[in-house]
């Protein structure tokens, strides 16, 4: 008579196999969203959900299994994409003097918008099911901005009377601007040409 193996004890380490199959679902997770970032930058968030599982390497139903539906995935984006954005507030300000940390900050905020934008749709489905779970993301953003604009002004280095809700809202305004081939580069022009303003009568602001 075979003799089955005892079951773990409750609270014991995971055994080797496990833990292997646990970094494997990790790396699946962070593959697939990779890939979706890729793709939704190419083709819009309507992109093929079994696209992103093969150039992953995986099977759909691996995806499936990370993400029910596209709107989980583009919840997934969306958070990297404002975590990415705040850290880069933090990595900036500590690399270089505050106006050029503010003006380099807001130039990826560009692209926060780009990839925001190709997301709309689905975010909006996610407004309406989970609307106060993706405000409580998006409210890092403007913490991140206040610090490195608060520097800056501390520094001397853009104008003293700057808020950073109003850099907030002149920022966002890009966000509405028709979409086309050239969009981004215009909306780099822009932080670019809002940058100038910042820093005009600022006692020690840095060209460029």
């Amino acid at each position: 008579m075979a003799v089955e193996p005892s079951a773990a004890p409750p609270g014991a380490p995971p055994s080797s196999s496990e833990r292997r199959l646990r970094a494997d679902a990790r790396r699946n997770r962070e593959k697939l969203v990779e890939v979706a970032a890729a793709l939704f930058a190419e083709q819009g968030v309507d992109a093929s959900l079994e696209e992103i599982a093969r150039r992953a390497g995986v099977g759909i139903g691996t995806l499936y299994r990370h993400f029910p539906t596209r709107e989980h995935l583009v919840e997934v984006l969306y958070r990297r994409e404002v975590e990415a954005l705040c850290a880069a507030a933090e990595e900036l300000a500590a690399r270089h003097p505050a106006d050029v940390a503010l003006a380099e900050w807001m130039q990826r905020f560009v692209g926060y918008i780009a990839a925001k934008r190709g997301m709309a749709k689905s975010l909006r489905i996610l407004l309406e099911s989970h609307g106060e779970r993706l405000a409580d993301t998006y409210r890092k953003i403007p913490v991140a901005l206040q610090r490195l604009v608060e520097a800056a002004v501390a520094e001397g280095r853009i104008r003293g009377d700057v808020d950073h809700a109003d850099v907030l809202q002149a920022l966002s305004g890009i966000y509405s601007a028709p979409d086309s081939p050239e969009w981004q580069a215009r909306s780099r022009r822009l932080v670019g040409l809002l940058m100038d303003g910042l820093r005009h009568g600022a006692p020690k602001a840095a060209g460029g």
